[in-house]
């Protein structure tokens, strides 16, 4: 399921002051709930990821909030996970939890300008990277085997340049302080991802 922050102004959104003259303001607006759902749902069996995932589309003072609470990183970033600790015994594969995503709306933005691409492309590739982070992949602690897998999924996906190949090569228009999108280990909050902006979690899901 994926949600929509409702903080979340896209007439708001800023416009990096480098972009050229003939970018479509199309480029740059919220692809529909329902793009992004039936993009989300291929992606997901593209990974091989089962369960269900939500999503949550939020602003960056929210993502800030979160990596700081769940990461110990006070900066805003683009896309954070939050994998589930374990199956529910008696439920099917189908219903179990696989965790939730966050995505900083802005942040990916700025990034879609900054690769010169659209929003909804950005937003695709941030959806694609949190659920290799779900499956579990983590390329802050692997030799290489996520971005492998990424630059894969990403050819069948029809996708562009990934988050990881950007970093190891210097590109992309990241916004100052904002870091390679990250997974939350071992520490999924009691409520998700989109209740935990209301709500800190005070401790860990058994």
């Amino acid at each position: 399921m994926i949600q929509l922050d409702p903080d979340i102004d896209i007439s708001l959104l800023p416009i990096s002051a480098a972009s050229s003259a003939e970018d479509s303001p199309r480029q740059h607006r919220l692809p529909t709930t329902r793009t992004l759902e039936h993009f989300f749902a291929l992606a997901q069996t593209t990974v091989r990821l089962k369960g269900q995932v939500s999503v949550l589309l939020t602003t960056d003072p929210a993502i800030r909030r979160l990596n700081r609470q769940f990461r110990g990183k006070n900066k805003a970033t683009d896309v954070l996970s939050f994998p589930s600790e374990g199956a529910f015994p008696g439920l099917p594969a189908s219903q179990q939890m696989a965790g939730d995503l966050a995505i900083s709306i802005p942040t990916a933005l700025k990034q879609a300008i900054g690769q010169g691409h659209s929003l909804s492309t950005e937003v695709k590739v941030l959806l694609l990277h949190g659920l290799l982070h779900l499956a579990g992949y983590d390329h802050e602690t692997d030799t290489g085997q996520m971005a492998r897998r990424e630059r894969l999924l990403r050819a069948k996906l029809g996708l562009p340049q990934g988050l990881i190949e950007r970093v190891a090569k210097g590109a992309g228009n990241r916004e100052q302080g904002s870091g390679v999108a990250g997974s939350v280990k071992s520490t999924r909050a009691s409520a998700p991802a989109s209740q935990s902006l209301k709500t800190p979690a005070k401790s860990k899901r058994p």
